[in-house]
């Protein structure tokens, strides 16, 4: 391709920016239906000025046939320019503006004629359906040329068909009405046209503010971008129009909301369900960072309003985050009860070497005895009603953490729980963390002390956990389990609010219930109600004499 041709078809390229694309295909759209409609009214006009010159001719035709001497005319006398026939015709021609009136008899020779020369002359076109007694519209060509045409039968005072009028108009007169009225019909569609092109230039301006006036590529680019970000980020993004409704749902989102794509078009309430989950996402709960708990996992929530009255919401799973910062918790208990025990070990070592260097051996043996006892009683109490090892070292371990805060944890007399649960992780998180909750509200009270009753009937399994602390107002009592809501400081790793929140859900995940109320003084009781928490015992013994046969 030569230099030039590659100039010239850079020159002839459409432009790029959906603006100047957009302006150029409307006002092409409008240019193109204003020729249409002018053609459109174009085709039917040339047909109705043409229909209007035939009846009128057909009109004249049929004033001139009625004249009272022209068939008699006609009938008595011979063709001759100066008759009386040619003398009526050019009369009515003249008042008219006809093109020409001529008639003629039955023979078809003319009796009339513009030209007298022709006058004698057979006529040049068929007058046989006028003589049979037919009136003629037609647009033919004659001696005078086209035109529109009209005939019709002269008949004489009998009735008996004795010639025939033709009259014509020129068709030239038809065609310059015709092409006068196009100047006018071209302004019209000029000013329609100016109008779309005016509409044109103002739509393409709005679409260009929306665009960011970026080409029809780019936009298809970026979308192509934004599907493949979407669906490959490991964060979710939820994406909701002005009227709350959700429009759109990366792959990460359905699988940490737990939804697919019926969710879309659809309120957070129509497709989670009620709950801190749709609130933060509906915008009902604001802040940075939120908390919510879909499920078994914790997510974290910020949401963010678009500029047309939309919003986008991010989550990010925080469930092993979470559970890391449990786990730190609950190493930094167990350090804390180590350094307590070392330290309460060192003053008991102390007094027993003071006791033995006083050589006062019967009191020594005595307070190894006691200090023996207390710790093999704690211990035997617990295992002694619980059976399942997890929970009980759970328990024994919070047993020591409450002693060094000053908080008696002591095991109902009513506990009996079996070793064939079915979720021990579960419950072991559920125990852990209403006692962690009733030592915070118990310790630095008088007679602090926290009791916990684990208590199987069938295969449900109630716990009830009491603290001596101040107690929830009735008005908080529903307030306690809700996601982030807390009463304490949140330790640097991690936020609060969300283990009563995880005991609920953990609760209801196995169809059980959690409630709280008052515990006969001023602390509270909480109580939860898990059924089928425990294996059938014909499943446990199955099971207990498959490991015996292992062994």
């Amino acid at each position: 391709m030569s230099p030039t041709a590659s100039a010239r078809r850079r020159r002839i390229r459409l432009p790029r920016r959906v603006f100047s694309q957009v302006l150029l295909m409307q006002v092409a759209i409008a240019a193109g239906v204003a020729v249409l409609a002018t053609g459109l009214f174009l085709a039917p006009l040339g047909d109705q000025l043409d229909d209007q010159a035939m009846r009128r001719a057909l009109a004249i035709a049929q004033t001139t046939a009625q004249q009272p001497r022209l068939a008699a005319d006609v009938r008595d006398t011979r063709p001759a320019p100066d008759g009386p026939v040619q003398r009526a015709a050019e009369r009515v021609r003249r008042t008219t503006h006809a093109e020409y009136v001529v008639v003629m008899d039955r023979q078809g020779v003319r009796w009339s004629h513009t030209d007298p020369a022709r006058i004698g002359a057979v006529v040049s076109t068929d007058p046989g359906r006028a003589l049979a007694g037919r009136e003629v519209m037609e647009i033919d060509e004659g001696t005078l040329g086209r035109s529109a045409r009209g005939k019709v039968p002269l008949r004489d005072e009998t009735g008996r068909i004795v010639g025939a009028v033709s009259v014509g108009i020129a068709y030239d007169s038809v065609r310059d009405r015709l092409v006068h009225a196009v100047p006018g019909l071209f302004a019209y569609a000029g000013g329609a046209l100016a109008v779309g092109a005016l509409a044109a230039w103002l739509i393409s301006r709005r679409v260009q503010r929306q665009t960011r006036d970026l080409a029809f590529s780019d936009i298809a680019g970026l979308l192509a971008e934004r599907e493949a970000m979407l669906h490959g980020i490991r964060e979710g993004v939820v994406a909701l129009d002005r009227a709350g409704r959700v429009r759109l749902l990366n792959d990460e989102a359905q699988r940490l909301l737990g939804v697919g794509g019926e969710a879309v078009g659809r309120s957070p309430d129509e497709a989670l369900g009620a709950g801190r989950t749709a609130d933060v996402l509906a915008g009902r709960v604001t802040g940075t960072d939120l908390l919510t708990v879909r499920g078994p996992r914790v997510l974290v929530a910020n949401r963010m309003p678009t500029g047309d009255g939309g919003a986008v919401a991010t989550l990010r799973d925080r469930t092993e985050l979470e559970q890391l910062g449990r786990e730190l918790d609950s190493t930094r208990g167990l350090i804390d009860a180590l350094r307590a025990q070392d330290h309460e070990h060192a003053n008991r070592m102390h007094t027993l070497l003071g006791l033995l260097e006083l050589e006062m051996y019967d009191d020594a043996a005595e307070f190894v005895g006691d200090v023996v006892g207390d710790h093999r009683a704690t211990s035997e109490q617990i295992t002694e009603r619980i059976h399942d090892p997890l929970v009980a070292a759970l328990l024994v371990g919070k047993a020591t953490v409450a002693a060094e805060r000053g908080v008696a944890l002591s095991v109902s007399d009513r506990t009996g729980l079996p070793g064939r649960l079915v979720d021990p992780g579960g419950l072991v998180t559920v125990v852990g963390n209403l006692v962690d909750n009733a030592l915070d509200a118990a310790a630095g009270t008088r007679h602090a002390r926290v009791e916990v009753e684990l208590r199987a009937e069938g295969r449900t399994v109630t716990l009830r956990v009491r603290d001596t602390g101040p107690g929830i107002p009735p008005d908080r009592r529903e307030l306690v389990f809700t996601e982030g809501w807390s009463t304490k400081e949140p330790p640097a790793h991690r936020q609060r609010g969300l283990g009563l929140s995880l005991v609920r859900r953990l609760a209801e995940r196995q169809g059980g219930t959690v409630a709280v109320g008052a515990a006969g003084g001023s602390g509270a009781e909480f109580v939860v109600v898990l059924p089928e928490a425990l294996a059938p015992p014909d499943a446990a013994r199955g099971a207990v004499g498959v490991e015996e046969g292992v062994r």
